[in-house]
């Protein structure tokens, strides 16, 4: 079993989600939450912030941890020859204090934009974003929320 431990920003404002359209290696567009790996002796928190940035060219500040979902993703719903895989995410809420939106430079996100929120719904997405939303909704005390099913414009 593979192994990542991520960190994802949640950023909202006036009723809006900031999401980035990721493609990746599979090259099927979809939508997810700006964030990504934690590096080798970085913290998570700071990680947050160096992802949002990279993603998206915005400058941001963590204003709240909102939780962590673990998540393991059978080998057969990922790309043929990878093995199953464990993601550990650890979910902040954000707010944006500058930069401007652009593409990632030689990345996988060819744009971010603010949703608004009760559009997700009708985005192909990647169940993080559904996460981090319920998360930022709920804000449950021990940081958790039930796992999001997985099909039709949801996937891991």
């Amino acid at each position: 079993m593979s192994f990542r431990l991520a960190a994802y920003a949640v950023c909202i404002e006036d009723g809006r989600v900031l999401l980035a359209h990721y493609s990746g290696r599979s090259g099927e567009l979809h939508w997810t939450l700006p964030g990504g790996k934690v590096e080798h002796g970085e913290d998570p928190f700071d990680a947050v912030i160096r992802e949002l940035s990279e993603e998206t060219g915005c400058d941001g500040v963590v204003e709240r941890l909102l939780g962590v979902d673990s998540r393991v993703i059978p080998a057969d719903d990922r790309l043929p020859g990878l093995p199953e895989h464990q993601n550990v995410g650890v979910f902040y809420q954000v707010r944006i204090t500058g930069g401007r939106l652009r593409p990632e430079p030689d990345g996988d996100i060819v744009e971010s934009l603010w949703t608004p929120i009760p559009g997700v719904t009708h985005l192909r997405r990647s169940s993080l974003v559904d996460v981090g939303l319920a998360l930022a909704r709920s804000l449950p005390a021990t940081g958790h929320v039930a796992p999001v099913p997985v099909g039709g414009l949801i996937q891991h």
